[in-house]
């Protein structure tokens, strides 16, 4: 999140962004809520009453008044709705209607799940929903889960003073951002959990009492029950296919708990345009070309589709570097052999494996272009 921001620089009269949430506070006269402005962390809390304003959309609004400005532990600054603005998301590409479903539940305050293929940007996704909306982002790897408890804490060996192994739990990222939400309610929380079918469906099953309507989680360090504070949110993400290993079926029970999102690899023009934003240096025709064979290699039913767009990045930013700079189609093919056929099963050489049929693609495609 942006840093914060001083409140010499806020006037009355001043048009600002802002993401507006439903005001908890009891007997208070505004129904909204919100903690940033323009990106960075308000000097006060910001409040609004307008009937226009819609939770979890990012919005313009004018400063009407600043109460107890000399004070730093009390007082607010009162806003009035300009207009709500298209909801917009930083460095990833959604389908226009999955893009619309996805504001939907994010208002609503559902448990998301995103399911794509590897690489197609859900990590990004989710942080670029956390810096839209203002809300602090909790990375959580559930590749690393074990026993159900380990969501919450897992238990370290070390040694004590005497030189005596003596057991400790160690919070995770979850816990302690329940013990800030609990906290600082006027803070909001998304809680990624990444690679949520990497860890077994015994362990899984603990989040179940999270992600209905009990919202509870069991604390092994408190032996109790914990409530999760209304102003925190649960997304994840999970890759499913034949080809993974090391995961693990979600069953429909634990599915229900979630509304799914379907992701997919961005359409080669949509790509072309993250890939220029990011590499502003790169002539456009060379980066056309690299998603050209990006998108011809993963339309390969040998490959299945599974080339991310890490790939492509990859080959960018090393032909965005100047070692590469004065020698870049030249280089082009070694590159995409370690970008794209490094990812794929088997050897390039190979042309019975994954990635010697990608690398056939390339080479095709390279040669089409030089023509």
């Amino acid at each position: 999140m942006g840093a914060k921001l001083p409140l010499e620089e806020v006037s009355t009269g001043q048009v600002r962004e802002t993401t507006f949430w439903t005001n908890a506070v009891e007997g208070s006269p505004f129904r909204f809520r919100a903690t940033h402005l323009d990106g960075r962390r308000a000097p006060k809390v910001v409040l609004c009453d307008d009937p226009g304003v819609r939770p979890g959309v990012p919005c313009t609004v004018r400063i009407k008044a600043i109460r107890k400005p000399n004070r730093d532990d009390r007082g607010a600054i009162e806003v009035e709705l300009v207009r709500v603005l298209d909801f917009a998301l930083e460095g990833v590409w959604l389908d226009p209607v999955v893009s619309r479903k996805l504001q939907v539940l994010l208002e609503s305050g559902l448990n998301i799940l995103l399911d794509g293929p590897q690489g197609c940007g859900k990590t990004t996704l989710a942080k670029s929903i956390a810096t839209t909306l203002a809300m602090e982002f909790v990375l959580f790897n559930c590749g690393a889960v074990i026993e159900a408890s380990d969501f919450l804490a897992t238990v370290q060996v070390r040694a004590s003073e005497s030189g005596h192994p003596v057991t400790d739990f160690v919070k995770t990222e979850i816990l302690t951002a329940l013990e800030e939400a609990d906290a600082s309610p006027r803070r909001r929380y998304l809680v990624f959990l990444d690679e949520l079918n990497r860890c077994p469906e015994s362990a899984r099953n603990a989040l179940m009492p999270a992600l209905d309507a009990t919202r509870r989680l069991f604390d092994p360090i408190e032996n109790r029950f914990r409530a999760i504070p209304d102003n925190v949110q649960f997304v994840a993400a999970v890759n499913r296919g034949n080809e993974f290993s090391g995961t693990f079926a979600i069953d429909p029970a634990q599915l229900d708990r979630f509304a799914p999102v379907q992701m997919d690899y961005p359409p080669p023009p949509e790509e072309v345009k993250l890939l220029t934003k990011r590499h502003p240096g790169m002539s456009a025709a060379l980066i056309e070309l690299i998603v050209k064979v990006a998108a011809r290699v993963r339309e390969q039913p040998e490959v299945g589709g599974t080339l991310s767009v890490r790939a492509t990045e990859e080959a960018c930013i090393y032909l965005d570097h100047p070692l590469f700079e004065e020698d870049q189609r030249n280089a082009l093919p070694e590159i995409l052999k370690s970008s794209f056929c490094g990812r794929l099963p088997g050897k390039w050489s190979d042309t019975a494996s994954d990635a010697g049929a990608a690398w056939a693609t390339i080479t095709a495609v390279l040669k089409e272009d030089a023509r």
